[in-house]
């Protein structure tokens, strides 16, 4: 079943903003970078994807993308649900059966465990919403066909992912991917991170490059 990922990407420069006054405007740019270079070199890794497409109006963001073989798309200008969707259109565009709309803030994310998502079997109409740490917030949605859910991000978003579904005949289920759950918008979460880096292996190496960076400027 051809499917695509699509990572809505806000500009680098208005980003994690409530990492705020621990990090720095720099190192949060850095933070920002290197965790989209993560989540794009295990996107690549996956062999259940079919291609990878990144939705913003961030050059740098762009330029990052396509250096990771993903293809930039320009943002239209509506906001995170604004990009989704512009995904979603290119995604029907082209005839992708499924979408896959990962964040960029997840650089932990193993590629097997997103070729074990898309090996799932699905209904003809579906979304399988996979929540945060917290289980409020969605950090993924896989979507069969592409438009079978509109994308509704941001706080409480996973009840109100799993409420629309219902609402409109879609079939729904909540699918738990670990490393999926971790993204990084607090500084608790960068604490979280931090010590998951630090039971890990072989992953999120731009990541584990900036914040190491970061402690030797601490010290």
């Amino acid at each position: 079943m051809p499917t695509v990922a699509i990572l809505p990407i806000k500009r680098f420069d208005a980003a994690k903003q409530r990492l705020l006054p621990g990090v720095s405007a720099g190192q949060r740019r850095l933070l920002v970078e290197a965790m989209l270079s993560d989540v794009l070199v295990a996107l690549r890794r996956a062999a259940m994807l079919d291609a990878t497409v990144a939705v913003t109006s961030d050059n740098d963001a762009q330029r990052i993308a396509g250096a990771y073989g993903a293809l930039p798309i320009s943002d239209d200008g509506g906001g995170h649900n604004g990009a989704a969707l512009r995904g979603i259109r290119y995604a029907l565009e082209r005839g992708f059966e499924r979408a896959l709309l990962v964040p960029g803030d997840t650089p932990v994310l193993d590629p097997a465990e997103v070729d074990a998502l898309l090996e799932r079997r699905v209904t003809a109409k579906s979304a399988l919403v996979v929540p945060d740490r917290h289980r409020t917030g969605t950090n993924a949605l896989l979507l069969s066909p592409p438009d079978s859910l509109p994308p509704s991000f941001g706080p409480g978003s996973c009840q109100r992912h799993l409420d629309h579904a219902a609402a409109t005949g879609v079939h729904c289920e909540l699918t738990e991917v670990p490393t999926l759950a971790l993204d990084v918008d607090t500084p608790q979460d960068l604490d979280q991170l931090r010590a998951k880096l630090a039971g890990i292996r072989g992953r999120a190496a731009h990541t584990r490059g900036i914040l190491g960076s970061f402690s030797e400027r601490a010290r």
